[in-house]
């Protein structure tokens, strides 16, 4: 690797200049990479639930719904915005009950159960738009963007298709700001703990490049979710960070090595730096590659995109940002200025010193924090992590208030049963707790009239050639117990009088989805640990350390998600997913360089406490550093952010960081202390040691 670095310093200038030329691609792979707001399209397709929606698109020609609520406007004016909603495209079709009746015909001449569907009293009505594609595709969010130009005040589109389109909408204007909070924020805290005003702007510009060329990389992905593109910037400058000061750290001391030979300085530096950051990054990497065992495929998606960016943080650690600290290397001497971190060795001592308090300390808290841990609620009810002021959830609220309709079920009624069968199944679920109606052809025109007399226009929307659709309206709202219940009760209904028949829609899909991420959840945790636990005993070559340090670290984490459960607190799905991978993965690192430092002091032959207080003296400030680079990078999103998901897991993030950097520097010694012995007997080279 020193050839390597003299290559780098020798050809500086190229290097740069070839950074700054790689970004054009990235910008252009940027603006490519399709964008992926339907969290809930990530469930397996081998899910009743999501075959149902791809028969849905193919059998009927609609993947996706809404609902209309119109305020105090006249029926032919309804007629009338019906009609200009229809010419929108990729609007499949608009049902209303002139699609039942003329509207000639007074509306209390109607079946009370069709009334009860498409009216409120005297001062609303209801029509369901269907999309001819998918809910999170990008020509249903167009045409419900499109609706909502051409409805006025008195009208409300509510449904998944809706928020999916506010989702992107609020994206889209946070982004850029999330970024922006977080450099600015990473540079102050840079000014303060680097020696050079120069050098953050280094930084920062590095690992700008390093994102960027990440982010135009994952064009080669089919997509990339919205909360993976929001998080990806943030972590990776938290993630990476660390490397760059290292690098920093080894030029500075190579420089007065070499006598101030800057390109020999450097070379060395980087050589030193990639062993060094190695280690560090397979460890964060294997965090984010345990996403990948998620059968909920928005954990690999976040996942590959974060591994392929710590890689690629890496490798501009150790190309790009040496380069450009030698090109500007007289700025950096020029904005020289005093370090604003005080001297902490005084600190070091005093936590060294009473490791049996922290050790007290740790006992105390331990029980409390793994209750909390395993007691915190989650919420899966995505349009719960959105301002209740966008407009989907204002229709929401109003179609809950007029028409007590907090959901809509689609039953795909397998063709083979009789009228009389489908006419009893629907009475059957009419009785299910929490359903207002159930809507499909024999309760509009009666199970007495012959098919062919059926209006084709009716056919086209509730039949197929291998499927007839109902429409249930249920009471209760999506992600609940009642729901759920609700649920699986109709679907026990369906399957008797049909076991190829399904329920399907937002509610079932949601369902799914608690299943499916409540055993993805044991899995992300057992794969990370198991797979840290392997990279650490390797490193250290030891049974015992490993040991140690995931447990320190998921003590920490524990603490982390108690929080919440006393504060009162649910979190959406994602974040407590997400977060214990995250945490371990990007934290345990503070706690290895600290091990590395007191194994290395053991082996030269220093005793147990001078080990410790070494260690611990020299690693306090980088873990200190390391660990405000990191609550920097996410406590502003946390702050800012409107979207429930992604304020969540940046404040579970900003808030881990400080807690596992607490917990390193006061428990781990105590742990060290404590252990010293059995880490001596069960690890390669230490054996000897008393």
């Amino acid at each position: 690797m020193i050839n390597f670095g003299k290559w780098i310093a020798k050809h500086k200038k190229l290097i740069v200049l070839i950074s700054f030329l790689l970004l054009i691609p990235s910008v252009l792979g940027i603006t490519q990479t399709r964008i992926n707001y339907d969290i809930l399209s990530y469930l397996p397709s081998s899910l009743e639930t999501v075959e149902g929606q791809d028969i849905m698109v193919d059998q009927f020609g609609a993947g996706a719904y809404s609902m209309i609520i119109v305020e105090d406007m006249k029926l032919q004016d309804v007629q009338k915005l019906k009609q200009k909603l229809e010419k929108v495209e990729h609007v499949d079709k608009i049902i209303w009950y002139d699609d039942i009746s003329d509207l000639s015909v007074p509306k209390e001449m109607l079946p009370e159960k069709i009334q009860e569907v498409f009216f409120h009293k005297d001062d609303a009505t209801l029509m369901i738009a269907m999309f001819d594609n998918t809910t999170s595709s990008d020509d249903t969010m167009e045409a419900v963007t499109n609706m909502r130009n051409i409805v006025g005040k008195q009208c409300f589109i509510s449904g998944m298709s809706g928020v999916v389109t506010d989702i992107k909408n609020l994206v889209m204007q946070e982004i850029p700001i999330y970024v922006t909070i977080a450099a600015v924020l990473s540079f102050i805290v840079l000014c303060l703990t680097m020696d050079s005003f120069m050098v953050p702007v280094l930084f920062l510009l590095s690992i700008g490049m390093a994102i960027l060329y990440n982010l135009g990389t994952n064009i080669f992905l089919d997509d990339v979710s919205y909360l993976t593109m929001a998080l990806t910037s943030i972590l990776q400058l938290g993630v990476t960070m660390d490397y760059s000061i290292f690098l920093l750290h080894s030029y500075e001391d190579n420089k007065i090595r070499f006598d101030n030979d800057k390109n020999r300085a450097m070379a060395h530096a980087v050589s030193n730096t990639f062993k060094s950051i190695t280690g560090s990054s397979v460890t964060t990497i294997a965090g984010f590659i345990a996403l990948c065992f998620m059968t909920f495929a928005l954990g690999a998606n976040l996942g590959i995109v974060m591994a392929k960016g710590v890689v690629i943080g890496v490798i501009c650690c150790v190309t790009t940002l040496p380069a450009m600290i030698l090109v500007f290397d007289p700025l950096i001497e020029k904005t020289r200025h005093r370090s604003f971190v005080p001297d902490l060795t005084k600190v070091s001592h005093f936590i060294t010193k009473h490791y049996k308090a922290a050790i007290v300390i740790f006992l105390i808290l331990l029980f409390p924090a793994i209750y909390g841990n395993n007691h915190t609620k989650i919420y899966y009810n995505i349009d719960k992590s959105l301002p209740q002021s966008l407009p989907s959830n204002v229709a929401n609220k109003k179609l809950s208030e007029k028409f007590h309709m907090s959901n809509m079920h689609m039953v795909l009624i397998k063709n083979g049963m009789t009228a009389q069968e489908k006419t009893e199944m629907q009475k059957e679920i009419d009785q299910v707790d929490g359903v207002k109606w159930c809507l499909g052809m024999n309760s509009i025109i009666g199970s007495s009239i012959p098919s062919d007399m059926i209006p084709d226009s009716m056919k086209e929307m509730l039949q197929s050639d291998d499927y007839e659709m109902q429409l249930i309206c249920s009471n209760y709202k999506s992600a609940t117990k009642k729901v759920n219940q609700q649920i699986d009760e109709i679907n026990k209904i369906v399957k008797k009088y049909n076991k190829e028949s399904m329920v399907i829609g937002e509610a079932p899909l949601m369902n799914d989805l608690e299943t499916v991420t409540d055993v993805d959840l044991r899995n992300v945790n057992i794969a990370s640990v198991a797979a840290i636990f392997l990279i650490i005993m390797i490193v250290f070559r030891s049974i015992s350390l490993p040991v140690l340090l995931v447990a320190v670290i998921e003590f920490a984490i524990c603490i982390n998600m108690a929080v919440p459960y006393y504060t009162g607190l649910s979190l959406p799905f994602v974040a407590s997913i997400v977060i214990g991978t995250i945490q371990l993965g990007a934290t345990v690192d503070y706690a290895i360089l600290m091990t590395s430092r007191y194994q290395k002091e053991r082996i030269r032959g220093a005793k147990k406490k001078e080990a410790i207080r070494i260690a611990h003296e020299t690693s306090i400030q980088s873990i200190i550093t390391s660990g405000l680079s990191f609550f920097a990078a996410t406590v502003g999103i946390a702050i800012y952010s409107e979207i429930d998901m992604i304020s969540s897991i940046c404040t579970l993030l900003a808030r881990g960081a400080v807690i596992s950097t607490i917990v390193v520097v006061c428990i781990l010694p105590a742990m060290f202390m404590i252990f010293d012995k059995v880490i001596c007997k069960t690890t390669l080279k230490m054996g000897h040691l008393e």
